[in-house]
């Protein structure tokens, strides 16, 4: 069973570093969680780290918080609501999509886009934030969930 893990002031400050590298941001409010070696959840609850042991002694925890983030490949990739959280500090690899583009990504489909990056990107439409993508040579590959996605129309 995984447990739960209240990241400490240094490894908050290495998450945070490494979330000023890709994307500008700063300072994550809140504790930063993590559920095994990739998931970050934000938790702005008062329980400490004691109390939540003791409570995962009578019950399985399987979050706390909001899921905002994954560490892949040594780097961070926000969720949805990370990046919506986030988003007043967001300054770097910000990717605009016009009103086409954002259906289509919203429906999960990759995007045919040469960005000349190999990272990941903040996906943006208008003043949304729409999550993380995955920049390679010939595309930007998507991550929305596919209970998240947009369904498809029906045409008459």
């Amino acid at each position: 069973m995984t447990f739960l893990k209240i990241l400490n002031k240094t490894e908050k400050a290495e998450v945070e570093k490494q979330l000023n590298e890709q994307f500008g941001i700063k300072t994550v409010p809140g504790t930063i969680v993590r559920r095994g070696e990739e998931r970050l959840f934000l938790f702005s609850g008062s329980l400490n780290e004691k109390e939540i042991s003791q409570l995962e002694k009578c019950a399985f925890i399987e979050r706390m918080g909001v899921y905002f983030a994954k560490i892949f490949d040594g780097k961070i990739r926000l969720s949805i609501e990370g990046s919506q959280i986030l988003k007043e500090q967001i300054t770097k690899n910000i990717f605009e999509l016009d009103d086409k583009l954002a259906e289509e990504w919203m429906k999960g489909r990759e995007l045919g886009i040469k960005t000349g990056k190999h990272d990941f990107l903040i996906m943006k439409h208008g003043e949304d934030f729409l999550g993380t993508g995955k920049a390679s040579e010939e595309k930007i590959g998507n991550f929305i969930p596919k209970n998240r996605r947009l369904k498809e129309r029906n045409s008459f």
